[in-house]
């Protein structure tokens, strides 16, 4: 009885990795499907939307369509997952992740109440702090930059409603 169990298992460990062998490139596996899940995700949320027409498109129009565009870009990947070799997934990295995360959310946060420059630099900054490769200099230089190309566009030449300087700043706000 002990005998067959331990041949069972070594039969599952065969068919894993018989299963396994199939996905010659991990990386472009599961990036395929996490691209194939959002894109999906974002063509079910636009069935609720009116579709629209190409001349005068809907709300539903730019999501389903971005949406099928990264469906067809998953599948592109799942598929070369099979045809070609490639890396395994390494380590997942979660301090990272959360400090990108962190960086987006106090985005967000931050527009409103302090501008879009100070929100500018402290999304730059943080998800610059995130990478082994941060050093002040260049992420300073990056995050200057990108603030002042984000007010020169978007306030500027768009004239969308934001502040540069918001409300926490006073009378440099204004």
């Amino acid at each position: 009885m002990q005998h067959s169990i331990q041949e069972q298992r070594i039969s599952n460990n065969k068919k894993e990795r018989a299963v396994a062998s199939f996905i010659r490139h991990p990386k472009d596996f599961w990036i395929g499907i996490i691209f194939l899940f959002f894109g999906m995700a974002a063509v079910v949320i636009g069935l609720d939307y009116p579709m629209g027409t190409g001349r005068r498109m809907g709300p539903a129009y730019f999501p389903t369509a971005l949406g099928a565009l990264l469906c067809l870009v998953g599948l592109v990947g799942v598929i070369r997952s099979f045809l070609r070799e490639g890396e395994p997934v390494g380590k997942f990295h979660i301090r990272e992740i959360v400090l990108i995360l962190l960086a987006v959310i106090l985005f967000g946060f931050l527009m409103r109440n302090a501008g879009l420059v100070p929100a500018a630099l402290v999304l730059v900054l943080l998800s610059a702090y995130a990478s082994p490769k941060f050093t002040w200099g260049p992420s300073l230089l990056l995050a200057a930059g990108l603030a002042a190309f984000a007010v020169i566009v978007f306030v500027k030449l768009l004239g969308l409603p934001m502040p540069i300087l918001g409300p926490w700043f006073g009378q440099l706000g204004m």
